[in-house]
């Protein structure tokens, strides 16, 4: 990668953090210009990676999906008991959720630029969630599928009430681990 090319992705990494940011903290309806100055650019500036609106978004999304695909790599799920496997997913998947907030509740969805997005974020979780039945740690009479749903919309409510305040990140996270593992324990 040349040194231009390093820079490009540096300016474009930058100005889809800085859009995260400020539209997690005052919601999906901050203009391009706001966008722009958070991120210490001009609007030209902007407007030259991301020529519109949309093409932000649709990098945001991508984005996610790519930085919680490492989230769960990172969480290294195979090699510890499956209750500390769920409590490093619930917290990666919060802690991304919570940057990227202005997606879930603006209504963007994945992109088909990871058509594989199932297999990186959901499989693992399956995944997980057979191996705690088979091992005995989680209930044999909740199906794997179920399971991913009922973690998903915990993860969910937890979101909306880290984005209206009422939750602080590792305070919704432990809430999220409790109920789940309450609920779904041998």
């Amino acid at each position: 990668m040349s040194k231009g090319e390093a820079l490009r992705d540096h300016t474009a990494a930058a100005i889809v953090d800085s859009a995260a940011a400020i539209m997690a903290e005052r919601g999906g309806a901050v203009s391009m210009n706001e966008i722009a100055s958070a991120a210490g650019v001009s609007r030209a500036t902007l407007y030259r990676y991301f020529p519109h609106r949309e093409a932000l978004l649709h990098t945001m999304v991508t984005t996610s999906i790519e930085e919680l695909a490492a989230r769960i790599a990172d969480a290294d799920v195979r090699g510890i008991p499956v209750e500390q496997a769920i409590a490093r997913l619930v917290r990666g998947f919060i802690a991304v959720g919570s940057k990227y907030i202005a997606l879930s509740s603006g209504g963007y969805e994945r992109t088909d630029e990871h058509p594989d997005a199932d297999a990186l974020l959901t499989e693992p979780v399956r995944e997980l969630f057979r191996r705690g039945i088979a091992d005995n740690s989680l209930r044999a009479d909740l199906a794997p599928e179920l399971l991913t749903d009922l973690l998903s919309g915990l993860i969910k409510a937890a979101l909306r009430m880290t984005a209206d305040g009422r939750v602080g990140v590792e305070e919704a996270a432990a809430a999220v681990i409790a109920v789940f593992l309450d609920g779904t324990r041998r």
